[in-house]
């Protein structure tokens, strides 16, 4: 590479991560101080409501798997799970088990392109950001299963699973490599980038609601609420006046 395409390279694979995650984290926290009101998914569930059905059940089934999948697939060092399972056959567990919710997630996601795109009156509704984030999120997954048939090709070795392990990892913890992702392949490097680019996004469009998701877990911590019923105090030897009809 020469010195420029260097630069970019290391840019987009150093620098626009962390650039993407403050993003993220800070424009999260200043949308929830400032517009507490715009933190909703904008439900259009009494339009078509079996196409939404069938496609928001999909897509947030198969978009939590991937989610959680990437997360600790991608996050977890190597040597944590050598003694259990080889790096090939965690490979294969991935392709699989992230093709199957890949493809179940891509279905749904469609599904709901399809009504918020074709149905006048939701179409109408829709905020532009709506749509923009949809077209990014199905562009992302189709991206995603493109990978499988190349991730398929060197599940033998995992060499390519391994390299782009070690990355995110060096970027959880401060310590990124853009050089190690030299002479992967660009369907990768272009599948990164949009993943970043969505974080980026993300403050901005309705995927917020996600953190609500989170957040319910809290409940399941908190202490219960006491209710008490509230009783008249009434003297004694003096009659409860009659409720009026």
């Amino acid at each position: 590479m020469n010195a420029f395409t260097t630069y970019l390279h290391n840019f987009a694979f150093n620098v626009y991560p962390y650039i993407c995650l403050a993003v993220f984290f800070m424009g999260s926290l200043a949308r929830f101080d400032r517009d507490q009101y715009t933190w909703k998914s904008d439900s259009s569930q009494l339009l078509r409501a079996g196409q939404l059905r069938w496609g928001s059940n999909m897509f947030h089934f198969g978009i939590l798997f991937l989610f959680l999948g990437h997360l600790f697939g991608q996050l977890t060092p190597h040597w944590m799970y050598e003694p259990f399972i080889s790096a090939p056959d965690k490979q294969m567990v991935a392709i699989v088990a992230g093709g199957v919710a890949g493809i179940v997630c891509f279905i749904g996601l469609t599904l709901l392109l399809h009504r918020r795109l074709f149905d006048p009156r939701i179409r109408l509704t829709s905020h532009r950001t709506d749509i923009a984030i949809l077209v990014i999120l199905w562009v992302q997954l189709s991206l995603g299963l493109v990978t499988l048939p190349s991730s398929y090709a060197h599940a033998a070795d995992a060499g390519t699973m391994v390299t782009l392990a070690s990355y995110l990892q060096g970027i959880a913890t401060f310590n990124p490599n853009a050089s190690m992702l030299v002479g992967i392949g660009m369907q990768y490097q272009v599948h990164m980038l949009l993943g970043m680019t969505i974080f980026l996004l993300f403050p901005f469009s309705r995927l917020v609601h996600v953190w609500s998701g989170f957040a319910t877990v809290a409940f399941l911590f908190r202490a219960p609420q006491v209710v008490r019923s509230r009783r008249l105090n009434v003297p004694a030897g003096h009659n409860t006046p009659p409720a009026r009809s």
